[in-house]
């Protein structure tokens, strides 16, 4: 069953290290991964806090979203995007 790994930028701490994500980010090798529904386009809030940016990538399932996140050399970008902003990330199941 499709799996949508989804990230929440809460607000920007450091650019530079946000660069650095980015860069070494879109190096990692990636299995069942399809095509991101969102990238980081105009979010309105409609509850609860405000959100600077989402971005929903859909995964074969939820085990390949959780090895995309846990991949050695993605968990090593990751790094720079935790010291470049205040995120929330998680993995949804879609409707059978």
């Amino acid at each position: 069953m499709t799996a949508y790994m989804v990230y929440v930028w809460d607000r920007i701490i450091d650019s530079e290290e946000l660069k650095k994500y980015e860069e070494e980010s879109s190096k990692v090798k990636v299995t069942g991964a399809k095509q991101p529904l969102a990238f980081y386009g105009r979010v309105e809030t409609l509850e609860g806090p405000k959100v600077d940016g989402v971005t929903i990538v859909p995964f074969e399932s939820m085990e390949a979203a959780k090895a995309a996140y846990n991949n050695p050399d993605y968990q090593k970008a990751m790094k720079h995007r935790l010291k470049g902003a205040d995120y929330r990330v998680f993995i949804t199941e879609g409707v059978k």
